[in-house]
């Protein structure tokens, strides 16, 4: 059964985070909030627990389109190949924000990324997000999740999400109430953006 636990964003609870950082540790996976919608995540470094979200997920993990969420752009080159200046400022202005951006894969990807030529980036405007990734020291291998109803699309009570969840994952992280937009998905693998997705992130950016 899944821990419910309730973390603060305007004061994150320390001790609670370096728990689920343990958790994630053990290869737990958690469903935990951002500046858009919840999501499902684990830590990069372990495929048992990318395995995992897979299967919630009903996917074939070589097929998945998880995004990689970090707590700052300082791991942005163990994934993603370099960046010329004007895709580096547009990620500066973005980041943390509710955005998601597409970049050209490093060729040495995680494993359950292998035949991927494309990752998504992301750096959510979110304290206790954030602050789980910095103690843990690697990013979280994520993906949102989705409601049947096609009115809402995605969850947003985390009371809700843990009763649905309960028997899926090991922790879900009460952070209040999420959106039910997701964040803009931005294509810049190819220099010029091409924006996939519209969705709680201002175009202005760009």
């Amino acid at each position: 059964m899944a821990k419910l636990v309730r973390i603060y964003t305007d004061n994150p609870n320390e001790k609670e985070i370096l728990k689920i950082v343990e958790v994630l540790k053990n290869g737990g996976v958690i469903i935990y909030p951002s500046d858009t919608v919840y999501a499902l995540g684990c830590d990069i470094t372990n495929y048992k627990a990318m395995e995992r979200v897979a299967k919630i997920k009903n996917i074939k993990l070589e097929k998945n389109s998880f995004s990689i969420v970090c707590n700052d752009l300082s791991h942005l080159s163990d994934y993603t190949k370099p960046i010329d200046t004007s895709t580096f400022k547009i990620l500066k202005r973005a980041f943390p924000g509710p955005y998601t951006f597409v970049l050209p894969a490093i060729n040495n990807m995680p494993k359950a990324f292998k035949k991927r030529k494309t990752v998504g980036i992301r750096v959510p405007d979110n304290s206790i997000t954030r602050r789980i990734i910095e103690l843990l020291g690697n990013p979280l291998v994520s993906s949102s999740i989705y409601d049947e109803d096609e009115v809402i699309e995605y969850t947003t009570d985390p009371e809700l999400i843990h009763e649905k969840w309960d028997d899926l994952v090991d922790v879900v992280i009460d952070g209040g109430y999420g959106d039910n937009v997701a964040s803009t998905v931005i294509d810049l693998s190819e220099g010029e953006p091409v924006v996939l997705r519209e969705g709680k992130g201002s175009l202005d950016i760009l």
